[in-house]
């Protein structure tokens, strides 16, 4: 099997279920491994286009080992891509069974939690501006660089600015070695928004889609850093032989990404309202896991849940794509976010089978900044929830 480590970070920011989903909507195939330094075992999970197939924790085997797993509060994982031969396939449930099953036994006390739990306010030092810890903001990392696409490669010192926020540019970066962190500017001082690795991009897709438009972050290496510049005019390429409603499935995300982070920064700042809207309502035929959906009339609401009760993360309106997503998923519908809609309301099916064709067939360059996306808006969503649970 192969060490190469495309995907890694922290359970205390991203827990097993959302790390489950992500591996489960890209099919990756390899091995997710997690310590914790309150177990003296490590947990070994391997996954064949993302389903778990076999798992060993200490003396737990399987289906067992996976369950125990999922009592981990506090530890880190990897995943390494790799081919799987001579695994012996002993759990036959699906991904997404042994994910709500094992929520379930959380709940209901089923699953021994192990571990410090969520860091709270009084808990170690402070981290990062905006007072978030820097042990909850660990840095993620993304799949491997593809070279494909990369115009020159550039090197930062640490301390060293690399996106100001309010300036122009239209660059978007592959970290290819260190961390960097996204830094917001709000009215009661800077927030750490993200700590990014080798992998993970800089820039979102209105950085290759339209003219220069205005940084919202700051950018700052921590460490020696090292960035492949892409080429904006291929990955636009690329995109123009998009189908239609992939065009729009990637515009969704970037809203959605949008969104999430400004209200994660009107949390930070005491202004978000937890008020849930008084004039729509939760559409039960929404809730399902296998339908996507996009948007042709109304707005809908997708609502949380937070650490203190429901929570309005956003608002999707006309061309917004949401439910089940079939090549991406990031904690929230309709899993764990219901959506409520205004009247009148209207949405299309989506063919899932097609888009995941489509998304098969992006070049990988592409297809690691569809992941990395996904992997942002799971990340500022549970930054979101822990900045409203000290609020």
């Amino acid at each position: 099997m192969s060490n190469n480590i495309v995907f890694s970070g922290s359970l205390i920011f991203l827990t097993l279920a959302d790390v489950f989903q992500l591996l489960g909507g890209n099919n990756c195939t390899g091995t997710l491994t997690l310590r914790s330094q309150y177990s003296a075992d490590k947990g070994v999970v391997h996954f064949i286009d993302g389903q778990p197939i076999n798992a060993v924790l200490g003396k737990l085997k399987g289906l067992d080992a996976v369950y125990a797993l999922f009592g981990w509060t506090d530890g880190t994982y990897d995943f390494a891509e790799g081919d799987l031969t001579g695994v012996e396939r002993v759990i036959k449930k699906s991904m997404m069974e042994i994910v709500l099953d094992a929520l379930r036994l959380v709940d209901d006390g089923g699953i021994a939690l192990v571990g410090s739990g969520p860091v709270g306010p009084e808990e170690g030092e402070e981290g990062g501006a905006g007072g978030v810890k820097a042990d909850f903001l660990q840095p993620i990392k993304g799949p491997n660089v593809d070279y494909r696409y990369v115009r020159i490669e550039e090197n930062y010192s640490a301390g060293a600015t690399i996106v100001k926020e309010g300036n122009h540019g239209k660059w978007l970066w592959v970290i290819a070695d260190g961390t960097v962190k996204i830094i917001k500017e709000t009215p009661k001082g800077a927030i750490t928004l993200a700590r990014l690795g080798e992998g993970c991009f800089i820039g979102t897709i209105r950085s290759f889609l339209y003219g220069a438009y205005e940084r919202s972050a700051t950018v700052i290496a921590e460490d020696n850093v090292q960035l492949c510049l892409l080429d904006a005019e291929a990955l636009n390429q690329e995109y123009s032989l998009l189908s239609e409603d992939f065009k729009k499935i990637l515009l969704s995300l970037d809203n959605r990404f949008r969104m999430i982070n400004i209200n994660a920064i009107q949390a930070h700042i005491g202004e978000y309202s937890r008020e849930l809207p008084q004039d729509k309502v939760v559409e039960s035929q929404f809730h399902n896991n296998t339908e996507f959906y996009i948007i042709r009339e109304g707005t809908a609401d997708i609502i949380g849940k937070g650490l203190k009760g429901d929570v309005n993360l956003m608002t999707m309106g006309a061309d917004d794509v949401f439910g089940k997503i079939p090549f991406m998923a990031f904690g929230h519908e309709p899993l764990y976010a219901s959506v409520m809609t205004s009247s009148p309301f209207q949405a299309d099916v989506l063919d899932s089978a097609a888009l995941q064709k489509e998304y098969d067939n992006l070049s990988h360059t592409f297809r690691n900044f569809v992941f990395s996306t996904a992997t942002n808006i799971s990340m500022t969503t549970k930054l979101f929830y822990h900045l409203l649970g000290h609020t």
